[in-house]
C-alpha cells in the first residue's frame, strides 16, 4: 500500500519525539553531554555526578576549590548550557 503523502525521516523523527514527549529529555541529555565542552578539561575531570531533575543540574565535585571557583561562576555556566541546548533546561545550578 502506498501513501499519497510522503514525509522526510526527520519530519518523521520530530513527530515521534513529540508524541512520545521526549524533547525536554533529549535537551537534557544534550546538556549533560555538552558538560566538557563548557566548562573544560580541568573542571570536567573533577567532576563526580552530574545530573537534572526538575530544571536543576546538580554537579558533584571532589575539589573544594573547583567548587568555589564554579559558584562565582554559576549565572554565567548556566546561561551557556541553556544557550547550547537552545532553551532554558537549567533554572538553578546546585554544587555540592
Amino acid at each position: 500500500m502506498r501513501r499519497s503523502k510522503t514525509i522526510s525521516i526527520a519530519e518523521a523523527v520530530n513527530d515521534y519525539i513529540k508524541e512520545m514527549n521526549i524533547g525536554d529529555k533529549l535537551s537534557e541529555v544534550g546538556v549533560l553531554n555538552s558538560w566538557e565542552e563548557i566548562v573544560g578539561k580541568a573542571i570536567s575531570s573533577r567532576t563526580t555526578k552530574i545530573y537534572i531533575r526538575d530544571h536543576v543540574l546538580f554537579v558533584h565535585l571532589n575539589s573544594s576549590v573547583v567548587r568555589n571557583e564554579l559558584l562565582m561562576l554559576r549565572e554565567a555556566l548556566r546561561e551557556k548550557l541553556n544557550q547550547k541546548a537552545g532553551a532554558e533546561v537549567i533554572k538553578e545550578i546546585v554544587l555540592r
